[in-house]
């Protein structure tokens, strides 16, 4: 397979450059702006072309498929029923929409999981009617929204009973939106969120990653460590999971899986992301395959490679903005790549804001000691954020 289309133009899109032209694939991007972050910068010899065009327009993805033989997606941006007709003409889709279809709606997604008897928090619809103890919940709660919500965006944790009464005053959503917009769940009390990066070949074999912790305050992901402490039996628990969830999705391409990890063992699955995702980052430095380059081994029909980690361990920091600027930040990001065995990878975004996801860097480790992976994600924070007020 020699051309693959990929729907989004953001950094996923842009780190599978460099596994694309690794394994001899041509990457047909389409993405909205000329400025969108995988295609802004790129270089000559990049094995890359661009389709200018929202992401939500069948006709562009229509002449994309004339030029490739499969087409993949860089978020969850996606509209299932535009895309159908385009099946019914013959597009191939990796993953297929049909694996898609439960995942996108985050309600559904539950519905889905707890189909497979996989552990869920107690969940339910959330509408301005919702009356918690009817659906078997108390506070504090989690509210969702069920489709887009991403980067700690579209998620609430409720813990008063004020605050539950507030929310819909908030929500600047139509009247006919609002019913359907939202879901409500269990809060849980988790010792330690966990996630798992894991690929399926277009023949059904599954592999996965090493398990990861990361650290995500306020929903946003602000560091990874690799591999996560965990007992033999609850990787094996995880790992058999995983399995289920892609054998019984028929999935083709790689998953990210987020958990929980409550004190007394209990695994929660928290969601399910059907693509390349931000706890895999440090696969592209760390271990012997990335999550980008298996990405499009699945989905061109290729061996699926080795997924061990190279060194003992490994850690990630999301390089997020903390202000409104434009810049590159060279100062800070030169002082990061002082630091022993650190790679910083700079998404060349034009302009900074609060939270935006502007870079990252993956440093590698002599040993596997949780506590001194901390340690260095916390050194690696407080050279980025110096300049902070």
């Amino acid at each position: 397979m020699e051309r693959v289309g990929v729907i989004g133009g953001g950094q996923l899109a842009g780190l599978m450059i460099p596994a694309a032209q690794k394994l001899g694939i041509h990457l047909m991007i389409q993405t909205p702006n000329a400025t969108d972050a995988a295609v802004a910068n790129l270089d000559s010899a990049a094995p890359v072309s661009v389709v200018l065009a929202p992401l939500n327009d069948v006709s562009a993805t229509a002449k994309l498929a004339q030029h490739c033989q499969v087409i993949t997606f860089e978020n969850e941006f996606v509209d299932l029923d535009a895309l159908s007709g385009l099946v019914e003409q013959g597009v191939c889709f990796r993953p297929a929409l049909s694996t898609l279809a439960p995942l996108l709606d985050k309600y559904e997604q539950r519905q889905y999981l707890q189909s497979l008897g996989l552990p869920v928090p107690t969940f339910a619809p959330f509408t301005v009617e919702t009356r918690l103890e009817e659906v078997g919940l108390a506070l504090p709660v989690v509210v969702k929204a069920r489709r887009h919500g991403y980067d700690g965006q579209g998620t609430f944790i409720i813990r008063h009973a004020e605050a539950l009464s507030q929310f819909w005053h908030q929500v600047q959503l139509p009247e006919p939106e609002r019913s359907s917009a939202f879901l409500v769940e269990a809060f849980v009390p988790f010792e330690r969120e966990l996630a798992v990066m894991a690929a399926r070949s277009v023949t059904g074999e599954v592999v996965t990653y090493p398990i990861v912790e990361t650290y995500q305050p306020e929903q946003v992901c602000r560091w990874v460590i690799a591999p996560a402490e965990l007992s033999g039996s609850l990787q094996r628990q995880i790992d058999c999971m995983v399995t289920t969830l892609l054998t019984q999705l028929q999935a083709v391409g790689i998953f990210g899986i987020e958990l929980f990890l409550a004190a007394t063992g209990q695994i929660w699955v928290n969601e399910i992301a059907p693509r390349t995702h931000n706890s895999g980052h440090l696969t592209l430095d760390a271990c012997v395959t990335s999550q980008f380059e298996q990405h499009l081994r699945a989905i061109c029909g290729l061996p699926l490679g080795a997924t061990h980690l190279m060194p003992a361990g490994a850690v990630m920091v999301n390089l997020l903005g903390f202000e409104t600027a434009v810049g590159d930040y060279s100062d800070q990001r030169h002082q990061l790549t002082q630091v022993s065995q650190a790679v910083v990878h700079w998404y060349g975004k034009p302009e900074a804001r609060p939270g935006r996801k502007l870079g990252h860097v993956t440093v590698l480790l002599n040993n596997d000691d949780r506590s001194l992976a901390v340690n260095m994600a916390e050194q690696l924070e407080a050279i980025w954020y110096e300049q902070r007020s």
